[in-house]
């Protein structure tokens, strides 16, 4: 029995224990991976919930659609209500707190399904708000129930012929691109959503983010990437990127570092 193969029947004992059962997808290569294998064993006893909204790349929306004509998903999506959230919207430090708080608590109004979450043991060594409120409302996570990491997702995703998922980059919500206390606003994560999509065109980068800070826009840009940018490719770059904004922002190049637009300081 391969690893993939005894994780696949520890999931299995997990998801039989649940039934009827929901997932809760964003469209990133955990959450996917998870309805895939959980359909597998659930069948019609299982529904998937998206929620979409200004946070979810247009991408990642559109890949969950595709998944679900293809493979027969019950997939419903919803507004789970954040935006509303003056909370929120004041993108404090523990902002995902909130985000979770109305997704799960708005999946729980509309089922009593157990819900399940995307989340690997990887997630656990970080500071994430958004797991205590998973507890609060009793959401489970087969993965981390399984013992798996985030290489063993990817794994499990290619041993089940889902390239397009395991070699998927990680890719946290749009509202993590904007630096802490600055407020959200639907307009700035379409134009980040906009410029990101724009910079993969136009470089291939392995990684991009989009940040908003107090002093303008900054493109994170893996090394590699951030080296083939000529000095006349910035300007013609920056420019595409400022009218995305509405050309009331600087723009900026840099190094990409993993959660830079998060102040853990400033929290509320």
């Amino acid at each position: 029995m391969t690893t993939t193969e005894a994780f696949l029947r520890r999931l299995d004992a997990v998801f039989d224990s649940a039934r009827p059962a929901a997932v809760a997808i964003s469209g990133g290569v955990d959450s996917m991976t998870l309805a895939f294998v959980a359909h597998l064993r659930l069948g019609a006893d299982l529904t998937m919930f998206h929620a979409a909204s200004a946070a979810v790349p247009v991408s990642a929306t559109e890949r969950i659609r595709d998944y679900a004509a293809r493979h027969g998903w019950n997939l419903r999506v919803i507004d789970a209500g954040e935006f509303a959230d003056e909370r929120y919207l004041t993108n404090p430090s523990n902002r995902c707190f909130f985000c979770k708080s109305n997704l799960y608590g708005t999946l729980s109004s509309l089922s009593k399904a157990q819900l399940f979450s995307g989340t690997n043991t990887d997630d656990l060594g970080d500071w994430r708000p958004g797991l205590q409120a998973a507890e609060a409302n009793s959401v489970r996570h087969p993965f981390v129930e399984a013992g798996m990491s985030k290489a063993d997702v990817r794994a499990m995703a290619a041993a089940h012929g889902l390239n397009d998922l395991a070699e998927l980059p990680s890719a946290p919500c749009l509202s993590s691109r904007i630096e802490t206390a600055l407020r959200i606003e639907p307009q700035v994560l379409r134009a980040v959503d906009q410029v990101e999509m724009l910079v993969r065109r136009e470089l291939s980068p392995d990684t991009v983010r989009c940040r908003v800070r107090q002093t303008g826009v900054v493109v994170e840009l893996d090394e590699t990437a951030l080296s083939r940018l000529s000095d006349q490719g910035r300007v013609q770059l920056a420019r595409r990127i400022a009218e995305a904004f509405g050309g009331s922002r600087p723009v900026h190049f840099e190094a990409y570092v993993r959660g830079s637009a998060f102040l853990r300081e400033q929290s509320a």
